[in-house]
């Protein structure tokens, strides 16, 4: 059965994700609305896509915040990455610059308010992240990051990416950790059927040293392993 739900599962989205990529990469004139309400759609459409043909549910334990923050999220698979836009609301993600260049979804991406990280352009590309996110955030937009830099297997606590304090620095905002426990029923060819939670940590203030930005943060996206 599981097999079956798969080779259904990988056609179906896939599929459905081309209308949704050309919906928003159409949308891109017409203005920020209807880009903002197809990426979200394309997200409850992978959401839906997972719930009636693999059997996966989703759980949120605890509260999202009200105002702009620094969402940081434990990245175990893509769902947390392709889940985002269903999760928070008009995310501004931060995310490896090589997926700029997938054609038509980069475009879409770029106009939707991602932001690429070039890690081998040094203090320019710092800078020029740090104005996009303010940026962002003054419009009421939450930011998320995946402080691990790469996807970390269940169970094994990862290593935050110097970056991430620098960004936390910088920019000023309050830092929400997620845990998120996706990866023994997403990260692999054949998913299986089971709940995805999210555990929503408390809100961490700007402006502490390093050590303990990293270290509570660590600690907190790491709860459900």
């Amino acid at each position: 059965m599981i097999y079956l739900r798969n080779l259904l599962f990988y056609p179906i989205f896939y599929i459905g994700s081309i209308f949704f990529v050309t919906a928003s990469v159409v949308s891109i004139p017409i203005g920020p609305v209807p880009l903002r309400r197809a990426v979200a759609a394309w997200s409850r459409y992978h959401r839906n896509c997972l719930r009636l043909l693999i059997g996966i549910e989703i759980k949120v334990e605890g509260q999202l915040a009200q105002e702009p923050v620094f969402y940081a999220v434990r990245h175990e698979s893509f769902f947390e990455a392709i889940d985002a836009p269903a999760m928070y609301q008009t995310p501004v993600t931060f995310a490896k610059h090589e997926l700029s260049i997938i054609p038509g979804w980069g475009r879409a991406a770029k106009a939707y308010g991602m932001i690429f990280v070039e890690r081998d352009q040094g203090a320019k590309a710092l800078r020029k992240m740090v104005s996009e996110a303010r940026r962002y955030s003054q419009a009421g937009r939450p930011l998320v990051i995946y402080p691990e830099g790469t996807r970390t297997p269940h169970g094994q606590p990862g290593k935050l990416q110097a970056g991430f304090a620098g960004l936390y620095k910088l920019i000023g905002l309050p830092v929400v950790p997620v845990a998120v426990n996706s990866g023994p029923l997403y990260h692999r060819f054949w998913k299986r059927p089971g709940t995805i939670t999210y555990r929503i940590g408390e809100k961490i203030p700007p402006g502490l040293p390093r050590a303990e930005i990293e270290a509570r943060v660590n600690a907190a996206i790491n709860a459900l392993n």
